[in-house]
């Protein structure tokens, strides 16, 4: 599969025919690059990035301010691929309001340790459930929790909705030309991080919804493989089975799967985050 179903890669703007005016160097296409702040950038040229990467002495400044754009074009590229909407990109641990509040700094400090801690759960391949009402700051703590890794970790992260995954599932079952579950399934299981948001906002349909079945069977994809997953939802421990299946509960919490409660008011409905 070439195109990532969940993983967009920078847009590209205004692409047009640029020389950067070095002899020997020949037109390339100019395009403004997205940016994972919400900036476009223009690229460079290719030979002119070339020549510095490969022929530029590595105790001068060309060499390294070239390295340093190259290092940079990567992080940009992997934080897109995180599928971080633009409201949330900005969110990160120093970003999540507390006020004094001790759930609030507990639901933090537990999101916090397990992106610092990334190295270990990862290799354990351990879970992680936030679980509370809307507008509690769940997905604003998993977002902080994506850019940490990718950021200081170097790892790749994923952010879907429980929804999207439904969606091009059954958009593989329409067409030929996309797709197939099998691929669907492989990309949400390449990835060193995947959140699962929005766990529980639909209404299940008894007989006919195959939600449950199809989350379990991605979660149990990376428990096989031993890879860590987030999981985001509106609902109570207890009650989460319903819509994600018993098996795949068991597969969040086996291991010393953690568990990061959200129990205060939402901010949406007065409280403050």
């Amino acid at each position: 599969m070439t195109v990532s179903k969940f993983s967009p890669a920078p847009r590209l703007a205004e692409t047009r025919m640029h020389s950067c005016g070095v002899a020997g160097h020949i037109q390339h296409q100019r395009s403004l690059v997205e940016q994972f702040d919400g900036s476009w950038k223009p690229s460079v040229c290719p030979a002119c990035r070339w020549q510095a990467l490969n022929n530029t002495p590595k105790d001068q400044d060309e060499y390294r301010n070239a390295l340093a754009e190259d290092m940079a074009e990567d992080l940009n590229a992997a934080l897109l691929a995180t599928g971080i909407t633009p409201r949330f990109r900005n969110c990160s641990f120093a970003t999540y309001l507390t006020d004094g509040d001790r759930a609030k700094q507990r639901a933090l400090n537990i999101c916090r340790g397990y992106a610092e801690g990334f190295e270990q759960h990862a290799k354990d391949g351990r879970a992680l459930m936030l679980l509370g009402e809307i507008g509690c700051g769940k997905t604003h703590l998993a977002c902080a929790i994506l850019q940490h890794i990718v950021r200081h970790e170097g790892k790749t992260g994923l952010i879907v909705t429980a929804e999207s995954i439904t969606q091009a599932v059954t958009d593989s079952f329409r067409s030929n030309a996309g797709p197939s579950k099998s691929e669907l399934i492989a990309e949400l299981t390449g990835v060193d991080l995947l959140v699962i948001d929005e766990v529980g906002f639909h209404t299940p349909k008894p007989g006919k919804d195959f939600t449950p079945s199809l989350l379990h069977e991605v979660i149990d994809a990376r428990y096989q493989r031993v890879l860590p997953s987030v999981l985001v939802s509106n609902q109570t421990k207890d009650s989460l089975h319903e819509f994600i299946g018993p098996r795949a509960v068991d597969r969040l919490r086996e291991n010393g799967g953690l568990l990061a409660p959200f129990t205060w008011v939402s901010a949406r409905a007065g409280g403050a985050v």
